[in-house]
C-alpha cells in the first residue's frame, strides 16, 4: 500500500518538473516580455508577420510592416527582435 503511494507521489513530482513548471516559467516569460514592450521595438508575431511597434495600449498594439499598419492583439507577439533605444539585451 505505501509502495503504492509512493510510487504515485513520485510520478506527480515528475510531472510537476516535466510539464507544469517549465509552463509556468514560460508563460511568466511571455508576461515580461508583453509588459517590456515599447514603441520601436522590432517585433514577430505568432503568424510570422515582422514589424515595428508603432503605439502600445491595454490589449493591442500597433505595428507598421512595410507599408502597412496593423493593429493587433498583444498576445499574437511571440518575440522581441529588436529592442529600440540603446539597449542591447538578447531575447530569447
Amino acid at each position: 500500500m505505501f509502495y503504492s503511494m509512493g510510487m504515485m507521489a513520485l510520478m506527480v513530482i515528475i510531472l510537476y518538473f516535466l510539464m507544469i513548471r517549465p509552463q509556468r516559467m514560460r508563460s511568466k516569460q511571455q508576461a515580461d516580455l508583453l509588459k517590456n514592450m515599447k514603441s520601436g521595438d522590432k517585433i514577430v508575431t505568432a503568424s510570422g508577420i515582422v514589424g515595428v511597434v508603432i503605439s502600445v495600449k491595454e490589449k493591442t498594439i500597433s505595428i507598421r510592416s512595410a507599408d502597412a499598419k496593423f493593429e493587433i492583439l498583444k498576445t499574437a507577439v511571440t518575440e522581441i527582435s529588436e529592442r529600440s533605444g540603446s539597449e542591447s539585451t538578447p531575447t530569447t
